[in-house]
């Protein structure tokens, strides 16, 4: 493992690229209520927006973790940063719901290439023990971009408007390419690695099926499922309309939740990072602790008869954002897992979990709102429901697949209690 600064200097050069995503991909959260009164759209084809980009986003995660594991991932941020670039100049600049849907839709094809690969930097460039706490960092400090979305982005989009905020994102993703290109490199030792072998389709899809069938891999997915999506809807688009049209909180505070939000997750990540690595047979545990807390509190707050005080607002904030660095579990699990070959086809797939379950209570509470005759209290009361069958299915997959791998530990000779065995395990990938 390289030692110097050239480390840290591509890793953080990924980060700001994933910075920028994020961004990118909660922008539209904050400016939902301006988006309808610029194109005049109702609450379920407000939604409509961001279903299409998660939906694209998540079809694009198998193609994306199979196109890592083949061309690396430089090639794979810098495409990604100048696909979300050129589809928030599109967003700033035109006044059309058809152009305006298609460029989110891009904007989910570009955040598809660009956590995984950020994240297939870590194990490339640091040692076996510190890849645990570096990669929950790198999905701690991506979620400034949701800093940037809540503070100076709205402070754009409130001030010079629609076109001057949109416009300044995609020049963030510009500058972010172009770093990519200049300081990133795959690996150490790019300059002397072999390219890979060509593989054919059907091998392609072999290898797809073999990753998915990997208990592991399943955990991972389960894993991701029930702990990133409640904090992604939330971030995504609906939690500023219902902090100010449900909760009757001014748009300033609703924006300063988002930020809890952020410092919420970096606080947590660094402890849910330093557990994983040390007990590496608890991550499960870890992972269904975090699922069963978010769905209490947020049946303490839908159960109020009225808005809730605002420091409870304040605690459902906080615990909900600890399913941010607790959804980081299921990609170490799919490395624990996998072998390095496939490594970016296995965090796909694990991807696909959280931002699957995310999509579908989008739009189901677009449509519950719509039915119910809009952003009403009782409206998002109802309709924030739609995550608790999320819970259940997440949980019971966990629980399942959490079995099944047990077992295969067991056929390998090691005892699932055994952690020393485990992290020799890890350390060999």
């Amino acid at each position: 493992m390289s030692t110097g600064k050239t480390v840290w200097v591509v890793w953080g050069v990924g980060v700001f690229a994933y910075i920028v995503g994020v961004l990118h991909r909660t922008a539209f959260g904050v400016a939902g209520l301006s988006a309808a009164d610029r194109f005049s759209v109702s609450p379920s084809l407000l939604s409509s927006f961001v279903v299409l980009q998660v939906i694209v986003y998540a079809a694009m995660q198998i193609p994306a973790g199979v196109l890592l594991d083949r061309i690396g991932s430089r090639r794979m941020i810098a495409a990604g940063a100048l696909i979300m670039a050129s589809a928030q100049i599109t967003l700033a600049l035109t006044e059309s719901l058809p152009v305006a849907v298609a460029a989110r839709a891009f904007v989910g094809v570009g955040d598809a290439l660009t956590f995984i690969s950020v994240l297939r930097l870590v194990p490339r460039w640091f040692s076996p023990r510190r890849v645990p706490i570096v990669s929950q960092l790198t999905g701690l400090l991506g979620q400034l971009g949701q800093v940037l979305s809540a503070v100076p982005f709205l402070i754009l989009l409130n001030g010079p408007g629609w076109t001057f905020a949109f416009g300044s994102a995609a020049a963030l993703g510009l500058l972010a390419l172009v770093l990519v290109l200049t300081l990133v490199r795959d690996r150490p030792d790019a300059d002397t690695a072999p390219e890979p072998d060509p593989t054919s389709l059907r091998q392609t899809l072999a290898s797809i099926a073999e990753v998915w069938r990997r208990p592991g891999t399943r955990l991972g997915f389960f894993s991701h499922m029930g702990t990133q999506f409640s904090i992604t809807v939330f971030a995504l688009l609906w939690g500023v309309p219902y902090l100010t049209s449900a909760q009757g909180l001014s748009a300033s505070t609703a924006g300063a939740l988002l930020t809890v939000s952020v410092a919420a997750a970096v606080a947590s990540g660094i402890v849910v990072g330093l557990l994983t690595g040390r007990y590496p047979m608890r991550r499960s545990w870890l992972v269904l602790a975090i699922m069963i807390s978010n769905a209490m509190m947020w049946a303490i707050v839908l159960s109020l008869p009225g808005p809730a005080p605002l420091w409870l607002l304040v605690l459902l904030v906080v615990v909900i954002s600890v399913g941010g660095p607790g959804s980081v579990i299921g990609f170490d699990l799919a490395r624990t897992f996998n072998p390095s070959a496939n490594l970016g086809t296995a965090q796909g797939m694990v991807n696909i979990g959280g931002f699957l379950a995310s999509l579908l209570v989008i739009a189901a509470i677009g449509w519950i709102l719509d039915a119910m005759g809009g952003y009403t209290f009782d409206g998002f009361r109802v309709a924030l429901l739609v995550q608790f069958p999320v819970w259940i299915v997440a949980i019971t997959g966990v629980l399942l697949t959490r079995r099944k791998t047990r077992r295969v530990l067991a056929a390998e000779g090691i005892h699932p209690h055994t952690m020393r065995e485990v992290r020799d395990r890890i350390r060999r990938k």
